[in-house]
């Protein structure tokens, strides 16, 4: 695999209004065939990546103060949405946002509006062949439909442009536990048919269970870079995400851990 043919995040740096500042140095890099989990407390600075690299960063009055998004070694974030769906990269944003009162057919064409005529309705059979929940309710008003089938809603109308790159910001987020199976497995079909995704998850056994590699963000910083497995047997890791995540910072837990090897 060549090095320069991935999407990349090289050292950003990214200030809200000139003043906050919410990336400090993050850095990231996803391979055409491979799931690439970023796990992270909330206010870590993971949604914030996404938008920088999906051209939404003006919306929120945000500003990449340093560093670069490429694909394919080609600058990405100096485009606007459209033109980065149109190079190959979709996103999924956190809670679904699908047009509730549009149907489910018309939400799908509507990730497909970067496409000609043809390819919108070859794409949109593709899509309800992957889901056929979705197809059964073709047209059914999106607001109607369950937690788990929004979502997977939301992750067909994202296909519908045939990205090479997929984003998924906490795809696991309110759902039951049976539901994030389905929605595992079906990370795991995307990839295997091609597509690259970045999964950004607060579900850290979950994401860490279908990725080839993870990083670990802390305050708008990339502080953990390594393969899936290593991340996993990691005991810090473990502690943090299955423990103190709620109270503590994965920093905290090394310097306690220091700390307490000190004393005794």
């Amino acid at each position: 695999m060549r090095s320069d043919l991935m999407l990349a995040v090289h050292n950003l740096e990214v200030v809200y209004e000139g003043v906050l500042r919410s990336l400090r140095g993050a850095s990231l890099a996803v391979a055409p065939d491979r799931i690439v989990a970023v796990l992270g407390a909330n206010g870590a600075g993971k949604t914030t990546l996404l938008r920088a690299m999906t051209g939404l960063l003006d919306v929120h009055r945000g500003k990449i103060t340093r560093g670069q998004v490429t694909l394919d070694g080609t600058p990405l974030d100096t485009r606007r949405a459209a033109s980065v769906v149109r190079a190959g990269v979709s996103q999924v944003m956190e809670g679904r946002r699908v047009f509730v009162e549009f149907t489910v057919e018309e939400n799908l064409r509507i990730g497909g509006h970067t496409g000609s005529t043809a390819d919108v309705t070859a794409n949109l059979e593709r899509i309800f062949a992957m889901f056929p929940v979705l197809a059964d309710r073709r047209g059914a008003r999106a607001g109607y439909l369950s937690g788990g089938e929004q979502q997977m809603l939301a992750i067909g109308r994202a296909l519908m442009a045939q990205p090479r790159f997929l984003l998924l910001d906490e795809p696991s987020l309110g759902l039951a536990p049976k539901l994030v199976e389905q929605i595992r497995d079906l990370i795991v079909d995307i990839n295997a048919a091609g597509t690259g995704v970045l999964l950004i998850e607060q579900n850290a056994a979950m994401a860490l269970s279908i990725a080839h590699h993870g990083y670990v963000m802390e305050n708008g910083i990339t502080v953990m870079d390594a393969p899936a497995d290593t991340l996993r047997a990691d005991e810090d890791i473990q502690e943090f995400y299955l423990g103190l995540g709620q109270t503590a910072s994965l920093r905290d837990v090394k310097h306690y851990k220091r700390r307490k090897r000190w004393l005794s």
